[in-house]
Formats: C-alpha cells, sequence, structure tokens
C-alpha cells in the first residue's frame, strides 16, 4: 500500500476511532470518579494511596509495568483493532 493510500485509510478512520478513544476517556473519567469524594463545591477529592498508586503508573515505562497493567493497557488497544482490521479488509 501507497503511503497516499495509508494516510487517505487513516482519515477515514478518524472519526470512529475519535468516537473509541472517548468511550475510553469517558470509561476512565467514570472510574477516576468512583474514586473520589465530591467536595461540597463539586471538587473532586482523591486519596492520597489512589494518587501514589497512579503517580507509580504514570511514571512508569509500558515495558516496565507488571502484567496487570499491561493487560488493562492491551484491553483498551483492542477497542480499536476491530475499526483497523475492517479498513484493512476493505483495501
Amino acid at each position: 500500500m501507497e503511503r497516499r493510500q495509508i494516510e487517505k485509510l487513516l482519515g477515514s478512520l478518524l472519526e470512529q476511532l475519535a468516537a473509541v478513544e472517548h468511550e475510553r476517556w469517558s470509561h476512565w473519567q467514570r472510574f477516576v470518579h468512583s474514586k473520589g469524594v465530591r467536595q461540597p463545591d463539586g471538587s473532586l477529592l482523591l486519596p492520597a494511596d489512589v494518587v501514589s498508586r497512579w503517580d507509580g503508573q504514570i511514571n512508569t515505562k509500558y515495558a516496565e509495568l507488571g502484567e496487570q497493567e499491561k493487560a488493562s493497557d492491551r484491553e483498551q488497544v483492542r477497542k480499536y483493532l476491530p475499526i483497523i482490521a475492517a479498513a484493512l479488509e476493505g483495501e
């Protein structure tokens, strides 16, 4: 496949992949919010242990993550694969 064809194909996938990304982000935000305590002013207070855990994950390269964290990342990526596979089958 030529570069121009690849760019056209990827461009055609943009909205579908963006929709998956929004769902992934929304799912994560619901999880984050579930770990916090809503304050009277509407802000969210996250427990220190949760923040510490996430800070550790943020500062760890994928290759150095534990298997559970890697499995979670793979689960999220799998949501994109059907869209990409369908696009490649159509070529």
